[in-house]
């Protein structure tokens, strides 16, 4: 996906990079606990997952996402989660709440 990611997660990488958000540092396609996480920003104990097609479209996908969404939040973060049409459609609304969210976080610890 680093190589090729949708519009979506790179309209995204494009807002989040090198501290553009807040100066909070994001890092994309990370590998934890036996899943790739789409962004992380460890500061915060945030993920962030922006999901196709396969991830709301059948019960398996949703079950999928949410066993990975609790062994993330077993470890410690909070998963926001955004389809690719929201990104696209408004991505200052979902930076927006993503730096809201990090930034409680970060106050929080």
């Amino acid at each position: 996906m680093r190589i090729d990611p949708t519009p979506a997660e790179r309209a995204f990488w494009h807002g989040v990079r090198a501290g553009r958000l807040e100066g909070l540092k994001f890092r994309r396609q990370v590998p934890m606990l036996g899943f790739i996480a789409d962004f992380v920003c460890y500061e915060a104990r945030l993920i962030v997952e922006i999901d196709g097609w396969q991830h709301g479209g059948t019960a398996a996908g949703r079950s999928r996402d949410e066993g990975r969404g609790e062994a993330f939040a077993a470890a410690g973060f909070l998963t926001l989660r955004f389809t690719n049409e929201t990104v696209v459609a408004d991505l200052g609304a979902v930076l927006a709440k993503v730096a809201s969210v990090a930034c409680l976080r970060i106050e929080r610890r």
